[in-house]
């Protein structure tokens, strides 16, 4: 396994990232397809990055090796449930390495600095959601201190 080197760094999305960010998007949709049979064929925005940008309850980060962005990843402050202990939760989504860079670390330390924007807010409590096939992600959110603790489902009827 190769280490983070030091050219590695993070950074909050800008507008001029749109591109990049709007590619990222659609690879990750391409990866979850196989786990998601709801999925409409074609282009799919789970959401609008350029309003995740501008809202001061995400922080998008790009993560660079020598100024190339190589990943991305948001956290974005919630309001929890009314018969939850808190308040409002951290949720992370978004997370994407380029495959070239995977297997190095480099999704760790975008969680990290994602937690640490979080932990900045007040809160302490950190969300994300996995496709319940994708075992390769659960294993390295697991690594990260994240737990299960809901499957949704779903069956067609006719």
């Amino acid at each position: 396994m190769d280490t983070i080197n030091q050219n590695i760094t993070t950074r909050p999305a800008t507008s001029t990232d749109l591109p990049q960010l709007n590619e990222f998007l659609q690879f990750l949709v391409e990866a979850e397809r196989p786990f998601d049979p709801t999925l409409k064929d074609g282009k799919i925005f789970y959401y609008d990055i350029q309003e995740l940008i501008l809202d001061k309850d995400t922080e998008i980060l790009v993560i660079e090796d020598n100024n190339e962005i190589i990943g991305c990843g948001y956290a974005q402050i919630r309001s929890a449930k009314a018969y939850q202990h808190h308040e409002l939760f951290g949720y992370l989504g978004f997370m994407y390495v380029k495959p070239e860079f995977r297997g190095r670390g480099i999704n760790n330390l975008l969680l990290n600095d994602l937690k640490k924007w979080i932990l900045s807010k007040g809160i302490t409590e950190v969300r994300l959601e996995v496709y319940s096939y994708n075992e390769a992600a659960i294993r390295a959110y697991e690594k990260a201190g994240f737990n299960k603790i809901m499957t949704a489902m779903r069956c067609e009827i006719d």
